[in-house]
C-alpha cells in the first residue's frame, strides 16, 4: 500500500524542518557531493536522506521520519496525479523557511527522471490563487536556481509575486537584470505588468524610463490604460509636454470603441439598404 498525498506531505514537512531533506534530480541540476540519488539492484531510485549533524548520525534522531521517507523515496510506486497533490500539500503546509521549501523541492523532483516543468507550473497556479506570493517566489527562485523556468512567463509571475509581497524593489531588479535589456521582443503583457508596478509603488521614473525604452524599438502599447498611467507620471514629474505628446500620439486608443462599433452598422445598414434602392429602381425601368 503506497502512503497517501499527506502522509507524504507531512514526512517531507518534517525532513525538511530537521534538515534531513536535501537532494537534487536524477538528470538535471547539482549532481555533485553526497546528494547524488543512487539505484536498487531492480532500477528503484534510492534517495540518501542521512547526512551527519553535529557528529551523530540523522538515524537517531529522526528514526520515525527515515523509515516514512525510505518507503516514499520509491517514485515509480506513485502515481503522478498523486505526486502532483503531494507537492502542493507539501508546499502549502511547509513553515516559512527558504531551507525547508528548497529542501522538499529537491526530495519531491528526486522521483522524476526529467525536470518536471509542467507540473511546477500548475503548482505555482494553485499557489496563486491561494494568494501565496512568498511561497510562489521562493519556489520560482528555487526552479531559477536549477536553470529551469526561464520563461517570460515565469519572470511575469516573480514579478507579479515580489509585488504583491511588497517588493517592488525587488521585481525592479529582476526585471533590469533579465528582462529590461530585451526591449524588441519582451511580449507587452509582461511590459504592462512592469508599468503597473511602477505605477503603484510610485516608482515614475523607471515607469517613463521603461515606456521610452520600448517607444525606441517602436512598439505601439495595446491599450490606454498603459498611455494614461505614462501621462500621469509625465504630469507628475513635471514633464508636461511629454504627456501631451505621449496623448496626442496615441489618441486613438482613447476613442469609445462601442460608439465607433455603433457608428460602423449604422453606415453598414444605409449601405445595404441604398443598394436594395438601386435595384429596385434598376427592376422598375426595366418593367
Amino acid at each position: 500500500m503506497r502512503p497517501s498525498p499527506v502522509v507524504l506531505s507531512a514526512a517531507v514537512s518534517r525532513l525538511a524542518r530537521h534538515g534531513a531533506v536535501s537532494v537534487w534530480g536524477r538528470g538535471f541540476g547539482d549532481r555533485s557531493g553526497s546528494d547524488t540519488v543512487s539505484r536498487r539492484r531492480g532500477g528503484t531510485p534510492v534517495t540518501p536522506w542521512l547526512q551527519e549533524k553535529s557528529g551523530v548520525h540523522a538515524r537517531s534522531s529522526h528514526h520515525l521520519d527515515l523509515d516514512l521517507a525510505q518507503k516514499i523515496s520509491i517514485g515509480e510506486n506513485i502515481s503522478r496525479k498523486d505526486r502532483f497533490n503531494f507537492l502542493v500539500n507539501t508546499l502549502l503546509d511547509l513553515r516559512d523557511s527558504k531551507e525547508s521549501v528548497y529542501g522538499a523541492l529537491d526530495a519531491w523532483v528526486a522521483w522524476e527522471r526529467d525536470f518536471p516543468i509542467a507540473s511546477l507550473r500548475r503548482a505555482l497556479i494553485m499557489l496563486e490563487k491561494e494568494h501565496q506570493w512568498h511561497r510562489i517566489i521562493q519556489v520560482i527562485k528555487w526552479m531559477l536556481s536549477k536553470g529551469q523556468g526561464n520563461t517570460m512567463g515565469v519572470y511575469r509571475m516573480l514579478i507579479q509575486a515580489l509585488d504583491m509581497d511588497h517588493r517592488a524593489e525587488e521585481a525592479h531588479r529582476f526585471w533590469e537584470k533579465k528582462i529590461g535589456n530585451d526591449f524588441h521582443s519582451v511580449p507587452w503583457k509582461l511590459c504592462t505588468c512592469m508599468i503597473g508596478i511602477y505605477y503603484r509603488n510610485n516608482m515614475l521614473e523607471h515607469l517613463v524610463t521603461l515606456f521610452k525604452g520600448l517607444e525606441a524599438f517602436d512598439r505601439k502599447p495595446p491599450e490606454k490604460s498603459v498611455v494614461q498611467r505614462v501621462a500621469d507620471a509625465y504630469e507628475a514629474l513635471g514633464l508636461l509636454d511629454e504627456k501631451t505628446r505621449v496623448l496626442e500620439k496615441y489618441k486613438h486608443l482613447f476613442v469609445d470603441k462601442t460608439r465607433d462599433r455603433a457608428a460602423q452598422r449604422v453606415r453598414s445598414s444605409s449601405s445595404r439598404e441604398g443598394k436594395k434602392e438601386e435595384v429596385n429602381t434598376h427592376q422598375d425601368s426595366v418593367d
